[in-house]
């Protein structure tokens, strides 16, 4: 009745009418008539309204033309047919097969469909046709449409509505920005593989900008074409590398430890494994403070750092989420949780990051700002605002930490862009089946105080396999902050430069409980403030997720390291 003769205005009085509305016309008119009326106007969705649409829409046929399979494939997409569209992905296709074979099932019960027309078709969707490549959502920005339509389901939207309803919607992506996001993932992506066109179809680059201060999403690149393929990188979640520790440092600082504290460089074999913990490069430190351990990304001390604080990995985990990340494959309270097992997409590391800027205020991530309907009234407006979810001096002193991983640490090159910033690197190697290790996601997550940006690369159909196979030496300082530059550069243009706050300087209240946990080689170095290891990258079996070398200062890569794309 609301599909035929009403608006979809939500009221009490719409809903009365309704009520006699469909008094009268079950009166009136045969259950055939009224299910004929249902069929003939219902949303189907690809801006299909009716059988007669629907048919030619997902099958380029007349209704009279189906078979019986494609005709209750299209009757178990009226369900929710903007999510049981086929097209939009491996998820929705299995949705569709759980929908379509609930529906033949219930055919069979009433006698509808013999067991042996059930046998025939149960197993499999018919097969729908490729759409067309000039389709609305085809390239790049077919990941933006989907994200909108998403987003406006979840605040109420229906279908009808979106594709029909002659709504005025008004999204948070900047046109300039979104532009940078495309030519930077893709150019840098085309360089890795040298041209190679084979290997830049299996090489996926996610990057994604969100507002610091209101989470409104600037920029996205999920993918080249969302028709071909649905998989958005840029919300996919993966192992983080080394772009987890600033989660580990805000434990620590919000347990009472500074910058300056120190704790264990060196290879070690944390108490009950098995298993040394080594940093880039099989390099050792000595003592180091944590502000070195991050600028250096040093791994060994960050899982020391674990152990000395109070349940240092549970709390890690928490406190990433309270910065704004949320749950995925890989969250295990485990002692190299600092390191990157914790699986995090692009969006949601740039969300994190962006509380680390804003003074420790989170503000839910969005892409819709504003919604009018077709009178011009606004239906819609977005109350995303920021609230404090991390304490201002932790985050503060964070983001300070985090300055220096970009004007003398393993982002070094990424000093000179003219502008504050702030950010992390990250590569994360698992062992392989014969015993060896593979790159398998690397990162670059930084911001200024205006927008955080992050930036991964993984590749294969499921974003699992070795990256080293695309270019050899594959690190969160190579493609991943070639691409955050590119971008950032065209994406902070206009805005005004502003600092990050100074450190706290507080007075330590915790110093390490137990002694430094050592199996350490005898060639083991004690750090000072400009000891770094070199840009040799570990070599021969990993234990777990390493980093990116770090640069010496007098020897820091140009803006344009040899044999790597640039972000030019």
């Amino acid at each position: 009745i609301k599909v035929l003769y009403l608006t979809q205005d939500k009221s009490y009085t719409r809903k009365f009418t309704e009520i006699l509305l469909a008094a009268k016309v079950g009166n009136e008119l045969s259950k055939e008539q009224i299910l004929e009326g249902y069929l003939n106007t219902v949303y189907f969705g690809r801006g299909a309204y009716g059988v007669e649409a629907a048919s030619q829409a997902f099958f380029g046929k007349p209704a009279a033309k189906l078979t019986d399979a494609q005709a209750i494939a299209l009757t178990a997409m009226i369900n929710d047919p903007g999510n049981l569209d086929p097209a939009q992905g491996k998820k929705q296709a299995a949705d569709l097969l759980e929908r379509y074979q609930y529906t033949i099932n219930g055919m069979v019960e009433m006698g509808k469909l013999t067991e042996a027309q059930k046998a025939e078709m149960y197993d499999a969707l018919p097969k729908f046709p490729e759409v067309e490549r000039d389709s609305q959502f085809g390239g790049p920005k077919g990941f933006l449409l989907n994200m909108v339509q998403t987003e406006l389901r979840a605040k109420g939207f229906t279908d009808e509505q979106i594709a029909g309803g002659g709504l005025s919607i008004v999204t948070t992506f900047d046109a300039k920005a979104q532009e940078a996001a495309v030519e930077a993932a893709q150019t840098i992506t085309s360089q890795t593989v040298r041209g190679d066109a084979k290997k830049a179809r299996n090489l996926h680059a996610g990057l994604a900008s969100v507002d610091v201060e209101n989470g409104g999403v600037v920029a996205l690149y999920g993918g080249p074409d969302f028709v071909k393929s649905s998989m958005n990188w840029a919300t996919t979640p993966r192992p983080t590398g080394s772009t987890f520790k600033p989660y580990a440092l805000g434990t620590a600082l919000s347990q009472g430890f500074t910058l300056n504290d120190v704790f264990n460089g060196s290879q070690f074999t944390p108490p009950g494994e098995g298993v040394p913990v080594r940093n880039a490069g099989n390099r050792n430190y000595g003592r180091v403070t944590l502000q070195q351990a991050t600028t250096n990304s040093i791994n060994t001390a960050f899982v020391d750092l674990e152990g000395n604080m109070k349940d240092g990995p549970k709390e890690t985990l928490q406190f990433a989420r309270d910065a704004g990340l949320p749950e995925a494959p890989g969250w295990e309270p485990v002692s190299r949780v600092p390191l990157g097992i914790p699986e995090v997409s692009p969006l949601s590391q740039a969300s994190g990051y962006a509380t680390f800027a804003n003074g420790g205020k989170h503000a839910p991530v969005h892409v819709v700002a504003q919604v009018k309907d077709a009178a011009g009234a606004v239906v819609y407006r977005s109350d995303a605002k920021a609230e404090q979810a991390i304490d201002a001096d932790v985050a503060n002193d964070v983001a300070y930490a985090l300055t220096h991983v970009v004007q003398d640490g393993t982002a070094a090159r990424a000093g000179g862009m003219g502008f504050p910033i702030a950010g992390k690197t990250g590569t994360y190697y698992i062992r392989d089946a014969k015993g060896g290790s593979k790159t398998a996601a690397c990162w670059f997550v930084g911001m200024s105080k205006q927008i955080s940006t992050a930036v991964m690369y993984v590749a294969g159909d499921e974003g699992t396999d070795n990256l080293d196979t695309y270019y050899p030496g594959f690190f969160g300082s190579g493609p991943p902050l070639s691409t955050w530059m590119a971008y950032m550069r065209v994406a902070q243009q206009g805005l005004k430069d502003v600092s990050f706050d100074p450190p706290t300087h507080r007075v330590s209240t915790q110093t390490p409980t137990l002694p430094p946990r050592t199996s350490t080689p005898t060639a083991t170095r004690t750090a000072t403030a400009t000891a770094k290891p070199t840009e040799t990258a570990t070599t021969g079996p990993t234990d777990g997720p390493t980093d990116d070398p770090s640069n010496d200062p007098s020897n820091r890569p140009s803006e344009r390291p040899s044999g790597r794309p640039t972000d030019r």
